[in-house]
């Protein structure tokens, strides 16, 4: 249990607590801003639509950052409507984007394409966290995965990212180890990892963090290396931190 109570406690400290659905309002929002505020401590960030920043920010203290989205959830090879979002981002006061790698275009061997786009991004988005959206379910295969990797690091994102949680297969444990062996690989020590998308457990999320302590070393398991994607994980943390069980126990994903 001792193993499980660290566990939760990087899983906290390391969460992004996200609202991303159609139906997202001003009072959805501000539960999730008062739920990011825990009795155990501050999630990492939370994550929102662009027209929520300026209102989770001014509800947020300081030690809580604002990521929100960009080209999401869709990925297409549409650079006007990124940077939009990014200034709309950037202008409200948020500190962190999340954009989705034009995935597509990569599976169609726009290679040259895909890289002029998060250059762009890149520039644009300064001196905000950039985290790349691989949508590492949709691309399948190991190396499509990887040059998307290589793609989103060359380019100078903080963070490759899993998956948007929107597609049918999120985050995997496979997907994670390509995408942190080419953090390792390429070098950048600054370079983080986020798992996204179907993470509801503690029991789960240690998996993930058990990978990056392999791949980049223990001293990568904070918020500047390691980040969760999910709305639903901080209900098992603080049960887990309160002295009860995770719900999937028994498995490591």
């Amino acid at each position: 249990m001792n193993a499980l109570l660290e566990e939760a406690r990087v899983a906290l400290a390391c969460l992004d607590l996200t609202s991303l659905n159609d139906g997202d309002d001003e009072a959805s929002i501000e539960r999730l801003c008062v739920k990011a505020q825990t009795p155990q401590g501050p999630v990492a960030a939370v994550c929102v639509w662009p027209r929520f920043v300026a209102q989770a920010r001014a509800a947020l203290p300081a030690a809580i950052r604002v990521a929100a989205v960009a080209d999401f959830p869709d990925g297409e090879l549409n650079l006007e409507r990124a940077l939009r979002d990014i200034d709309t981002i950037a202008q409200a006061g948020g500190q962190e984007v999340d954009v989705v790698l034009p995935w597509r275009a990569l599976q169609q061997g726009l290679v040259q394409e895909v890289a002029e786009f998060l250059a762009e991004v890149r520039h644009a988005s300064r001196p905000l966290t950039l985290k790349v959206i691989l949508e590492s379910g949709e691309l399948k295969e190991e190396s499509l995965i990887r040059r998307a990797s290589q793609l989103a690091l060359s380019a100078g994102a903080d963070f490759i990212k899993t998956s948007t949680g929107k597609t049918p297969v999120s985050a995997t444990p496979e997907a994670a180890t390509a995408m942190l062996d080419e953090i390792r690989r390429s070098g950048f020590t600054h370079a983080g990892f986020k798992a996204s998308g179907g993470i509801r457990s503690v029991a789960q999320a240690a998996g993930y963090i058990e990978q990056t302590r392999q791949a980049l070393g223990a001293g990568a398991l904070n918020a500047q290396r390691l980040r969760f994607g999910a709305s639903g994980l901080l209900d098992d943390i603080l049960q887990v931190l309160g002295g009860g069980a995770s719900q999937s126990q028994g498995s490591a994903y």
